[in-house]
């Protein structure tokens, strides 16, 4: 009876073990087909597609594939995204997505933490904000977040004053003082480096600044704070997707030393790490 025992337990052993390497070997497969998935990710050209492409060769590292689709318009991607034409992009802040959210209904949310580019204000006509006269024209970016970003930057260096208690997203009736009476005229945000030449100043995203030949370090007269800045950049994702192990990966590959390196030597302190 005690070899019949054996026996059977020694049989058990031998089909859990089978069983249990089948198990691995099941999860090791669909490890594998996650890892070998591939992923549309919506982003801006330029600047934001030169390190959306070193992310892309630390995820090809990684298993994952990276198809990129670029954008120039800033109302495009979250419209992709939520159609399903794109497994995430990368592009935008919290004020933004929040603004599209309220306007659209979009069912997307954030996944990781890209760059920070701190926005300024340009001019081709004067070299400081002191050169600024009455009635002088400033272009701003059209849309709600952005706009309200800029109206921001021109409050905290004491060119217009805001009514309290709009956060992020004031607009422009919300002006309580206006010293200079500057004449403050709302553009679709990739317009307004082509149309620098139009106005005195024009306060502008630094993806854009960037794209069209301006230094932010060296050019911009005034501009939001590197540290504490609360308009960083991420990765987003439909919120039925927001645990899919591949964008994961995706997010990983972004905050990875490859691209904070590239971040220093590429842009100099201009577009920074946001993780």
């Amino acid at each position: 009876m005690q070899g019949k025992t054996t026996s059977w337990l020694r049989r058990a052993g031998l089909a859990g073990g089978i069983a249990l390497a089948l198990f691995a070997a099941q999860i090791a497969v669909q490890v594998t087909e996650a890892a070998a998935e591939t992923v549309k990710l919506g982003v801006m050209g330029g600047a934001e597609e030169e390190i959306a492409e070193v992310a892309k060769t630390v995820a090809a590292g990684k298993g994952l594939t990276v198809e990129l689709i670029t954008f120039s318009d800033y109302n495009i991607p979250n419209a992709a995204l939520d159609a399903g034409d794109l497994d995430a992009n990368a592009f935008q802040h919290k004020p933004y997505l929040e603004a599209q959210i309220a306007a659209r209904g979009y069912k997307i949310v954030p996944i990781g933490f890209t760059i920070v580019e701190p926005m300024g204000l340009y001019s081709r006509k004067i070299k400081s904000v002191g050169d600024l006269k009455p009635g002088s024209s400033i272009g701003i970016p059209n849309d709600p977040s952005n706009g309200g970003r800029a109206l921001n930057l021109l409050a905290a260096n004491g060119l217009i004053k805001l009514a309290p208690g709009k956060g992020l997203s004031p607009s422009i009736l919300d002006i309580a003082e206006n010293p200079k009476a500057l004449k403050l005229v709302e553009l679709e945000a990739a317009q307004l480096p082509r149309a620098l030449e139009d106005f005195d100043a024009a306060i502008i995203n630094t993806d854009y600044a960037v794209n069209s030949g301006l230094t932010p370090s060296k050019d911009a007269l005034i501009q939001e704070p590197r540290e504490g800045n609360p308009y960083g950049n991420f990765i987003a994702a439909r919120e039925k997707d927001k645990d899919r192990p591949a964008l994961k990966t995706l997010v990983d590959s972004f905050q990875s030393k490859e691209v904070r390196d590239f971040l220093e030597t590429r842009f100099k302190g201009a577009i920074l790490p946001a993780w």
